[in-house]
């Protein structure tokens, strides 16, 4: 018997208060389509384990079993505030709508951030986590997270505490988990997580802030995957989306309930305290320079794309309105005719599903650590420059006119047009053997697990690859990636211009360890490592097919900034540098910090040539270039010790990572999303 190809299972739009509000009781209640999987009771399927457990009062809740044929039969249990076997079903349906959103914009499997092994004898050994764990109602709090530590979701709940008792009722209980927002916005920090794990340490001010944005993004845009919701604020705003509306608010419930006029967050607009006034978001150049809180500076990034969205879903129903209007565009009072509804609600849907793909698209095309907007625009449009040739309807320019608005720009460009904006491809004629080799390798590698769908395997041909071990090829030994780029290309100056990492020799009076993971083999080198390997197959809305290979290098070295001196920069090489300032015996080195640089190599598989290399160099490339002198970076040193060390005591980072911090790898989603 054929298998279903949905499982339909019924949940919140936004959050239980809309239910309750007679205005959006109808559109609130909605059924989420999942791909069929096979799950058992829990739920527990390929990429999610649902665990109930609740240790405020030592209970662990029946779980669901969405098998059952009075489930099946009703499309999933009805919406319930109270029944923990619905809030399970709830944070199953919106996470496994986030992940296929995720997978089918970027064209792989999502594979969650691997645990690092400790006390094994490679340095490469990683270990494969199957699913990500999500607990409904691990917190008695005000507070959601995704724990990269735990490698879970854990959702809170609390009782209101709004003063206005017109908002929220007092002393009711609020559950996360039930929110269809936090849900998406914490599932989306797992998922980018597993793509860019450096993208926790928070080396500037934007990079925290571009993980909560992100987050908000995602969760923002799979509004408008709702038909009845998006039809409902059509006609509600006659089409206007830049008036107030659901679609562009995030976590309404959960901003009421703990003391805030409307949601937690607005990408459209906010209320005025003293007013109780909705009003439109404007930007504000200054804002970016002065905001550092997270949550605040990445609300920056989410105005501006939402900016975008808008300008590009006008463009698509301008026809629309002349039609509607006679020529005038100007529309006749009274409702929306349904058929314009209709079709300005599909307009809507359009745009808001190409500039979602865009956004998670650019993700591969981003540096792996140190992250800026700046860069985030950079590979937003060269994503979509690889992938759509014709760009009609000035997509790009809406992103590269909206970062405008807000005084975003990235460094190192001369103008603001989307020519300017791409990165470069690579000349790499002096490298051409090395990477005519390392290209066919690549491409072995993309034979080998284009074909693959167990995410198991997926991910261990990918470790083994990686690694410095032998790797079995079509009956041949084959060496690994590591160990390959360690042997071609140590002692490489060009390698090292390409990159912006430390290859050639001398690298300990850069601050560099050696490497001793072929000691045994009496192979010098570098050391680095190679933060991932991913394969991208593409398709874009006119057919065009993109077979890319992504392949990442991090490298570290220890600096002593000393700011006062007239050559400021002092490297060092502790013997095993654990955390960021330390010495073996864990005495913080004044000023002392890790300096991390990366790398990410985009291989073209058709042409078997390197497309791109997006560097973060620990290099200082004008330099190297022009007399081929090897220093470090000395204005990204200069930037990190100042968001390091000089930033103000209250700052959020200074508090909870203080420079030195060993929670910089644990939990730095815990503080950041706990409300007070």
């Amino acid at each position: 018997m054929k298998k279903p190809t949905f499982r339909k299972l019924r949940g919140y739009a936004f959050d239980p208060s809309l239910s309750l509000q007679l205005d959006t009781v109808l559109i609130n209640d909605v059924i989420y389509k999942i791909d069929w999987e096979e799950v058992e009771e829990g739920p527990v399927g390929e990429y999610i384990e649902v665990v109930d457990y609740d240790p405020s009062v030592n209970t662990l809740y029946k779980p669901v079993n969405l098998n059952h044929p009075h489930i099946l039969a009703t499309d999933g249990i009805d919406p319930s505030e109270g029944n923990p076997q619905f809030h399970q079903q709830m944070v199953y349906a919106v996470a496994m709508t986030t992940i296929k959103n995720f997978e089918s914009a970027l064209g792989r499997k999502a594979i969650w951030s691997s645990r690092e092994m400790t006390g094994t004898k490679s340095s490469f050994d990683k270990k494969y986590v199957q699913r990500l764990r999500i607990y409904p109602h691990a917190l008695r709090e005000a507070n959601a997270y995704y724990s990269p530590h735990k490698k879970a979701l854990l959702f809170g709940y609390f009782s209101s505490y709004s003063k206005d008792t017109t908002l929220s009722m007092p002393e009711s209980v609020i559950f996360t988990c039930l929110s269809h927002d936090i849900i998406a916005h914490e599932t989306a920090h797992a998922l980018l997580d597993g793509m860019h794990q450096s993208f926790t340490y928070p080396t500037n001010p934007d990079v925290l802030a571009f993980h909560e944005a992100f987050a908000d993004i995602v969760a923002l845009f799979q509004h408008f995957t709702f038909p009845e919701v998006l039809k409902h604020q059509i006609a509600k705003t006659r089409g206007n989306l830049e008036s107030q509306n659901l679609l562009g608010q995030l976590a309404q419930q959960f901003g009421k309930a703990i003391g805030l006029y409307s949601s937690l967050r607005d990408a459209i607009g906010e209320t005025d305290k003293d007013t109780n006034t909705w009003k439109p978001k404007k930007p504000d150049p200054i804002a970016y320079n002065n905001l550092l809180e997270p949550h605040k500076r990445g609300g920056i990034l989410v105005a501006i794309i939402f900016d975008a969205f808008i300008s590009i879903y006008k463009r698509r129903v301008e026809d629309l309105l002349r039609i509607a209007s006679g020529g005038s565009g100007l529309l006749s009072d009274g409702a929306l005719h349904p058929d314009l509804v209709n079709r300005l609600a599909e307009e809507a849907a359009k745009s808001a599903a190409h500039v979602l793909k865009m956004c998670i698209r650019a993700l591969d095309y981003c540096p792996t650590l140190d992250i800026t907007f700046g860069d985030y625009l950079r590979a937003i449009i060269t994503a979509d420059v690889d992938l759509i040739d014709d760009d009609s309807r000035a997509y790009r320019l809406s992103f590269i006119e909206s970062f405008r608005k807000w005084g975003i720009y990235p460094k190192g460009i001369k103008t603001l047009s989307v020519e300017s904006l791409v990165y470069k491809p690579v000349n790499h004629e002096t490298l051409q053997n090395e990477f005519s080799v390392l290209s066919k390798f690549l491409r072995e590698f993309r034979e080998n697990i284009i074909y693959l769908n167990n995410r198991r395997k997926i991910f261990e041909a990918t470790d083994a690859f990686m690694g410095g071990k032998t790797v079995r090829l079509n009956r041949k030994k084959v060496v690994g990636l590591h160990k390959r780029l360690s042997t071609k290309f140590s002692g490489s100056t060009d390698f090292e211009k390409l990159t912006g990492l430390i290859f050639s020799e001398g690298w300990e009076k850069l601050g560099v360890r050696t490497s001793t993971a072929y000691k045994s083999e009496n192979i010098s080198s570098a050391s680095f490592q190679v933060s991932s390997l991913k394969l991208a197959n593409r398709v874009g809305y006119n057919g065009k097919i993109i077979n890319h290979i992504i392949l990442t290098l991090i490298q570290r070295c220890g600096v002593i900034y000393n700011k006062d001196e007239d050559d400021p920069i002092e490297p060092y090489v502790p013997n095993k540098v654990r955390d960021s300032g330390l010495d073996d015996n864990k005495k913080i080195i004044e000023n002392g910090f890790d300096f991390r640089g990366s790398c990410t190599l985009i291989f073209d598989l058709d042409t078997l040539e390197l497309k791109y290399s997006i560097c973060k160099p620990l290099l200082d490339l004008d330099e190297l270039k022009e007399s081929g002198n090897r220093k470090l970076n000395k204005r990204r040193v200069k930037e990190q010790y100042e968001w390091l060390f000089e930033r103000q005591e209250h700052d959020i980072y200074s508090a909870y990572f203080n420079g030195h911090s060993s929670n910089l790898n644990n939990e730095p989603f815990a503080f950041l999303h706990h409300t007070h």
